[in-house]
């Protein structure tokens, strides 16, 4: 029997690619998303991977959003907490909603998708939950203390979670990429760009499919050694020890 996959943020970018990798490889995959109908839709079309739309950061949204797809799909084998949203902007002039939005999505919301997921995962045994960081969550980013802060704790939940859940088969890793070629990364100005590629020493962008790739490892049967570990996909930009 395939295994169920739930994507959060899976119908654009890194999650796009990480829901087509598990649809590939012979998963039931559902891909959340948060407001783009268009792009959702767009990509059900094209990929033929249903889509339920929800607020990660809204803890009672989670809970019905999980049940529809635990309706449609069958319980939930393996959890990619994806979604993230970024409010770049320096300390001195963040407002209070830049920070409380960004540790919303990006925070909060790997609390209140594991939440929903792990009684089951436990009763059964079986888990796997592969949450995304990123290397600015490793070494901070100028204009990004939310974000980063956001990122950086992303891995002690993971680190803690790992711990409670070894015995039952759950394992809880982080990927941390680098600088990924998507949509949001082609927005950024070319010079920007140059000079972001210039500080990769492996000299390019990674790509999508690089990530959903790891990701696609540490859910298999070969990564069940494998828990409390922090993925680190950069091209050598941060070398964390």
């Amino acid at each position: 029997m395939s295994k169920v996959a739930l994507v959060t943020g899976g119908t654009r970018g890194i999650g796009a690619a990480i829901s087509i990798a598990f649809k590939n490889a012979g998963y039931k995959v559902a891909a959340n998303y948060g407001g783009n109908d268009a792009a959702a839709e767009k990509f059900k079309a094209e990929t033929g991977i249903p889509v339920f739309k929800w607020d990660v950061g809204d803890f009672a949204a989670c809970a019905a959003g999980i049940k529809d797809v635990v309706g449609a799909l069958g319980p939930i084998d393996v959890l990619i907490n994806n979604a993230g949203i970024t409010r770049d902007a320096m300390l001195h002039k963040m407002t209070p909603e830049h920070w409380r939005d960004v540790m919303r999505v990006d925070l909060d919301s790997i609390f209140n998708m594991s939440r929903h997921v792990i009684d089951s995962m436990r009763e059964r045994n079986f888990g796997r939950i592969v949450n995304i960081s990123s290397i600015n969550g490793q070494k901070g980013q100028m204009g990004q203390t939310n974000y980063s802060a956001a990122k950086a704790g992303i891995v002690g939940f993971t680190k803690a979670l790992a711990q409670e859940t070894a015995k039952k088969g759950i394992t809880v890793n982080v990927i941390a990429p680098g600088y990924i070629d998507t949509e949001m990364l082609q927005a950024v100005p070319e010079k920007v760009l140059e000079s972001i590629i210039a500080t990769i020493p492996v000299g390019r962008l990674g790509k999508a499919d690089e990530i959903a790739k790891m990701a696609l490892f540490l859910a298999g049967d070969d990564a069940a050694f494998i828990t409390g570990a922090t993925m680190t996909v950069n091209g050598a930009q941060y070398i964390a020890g």
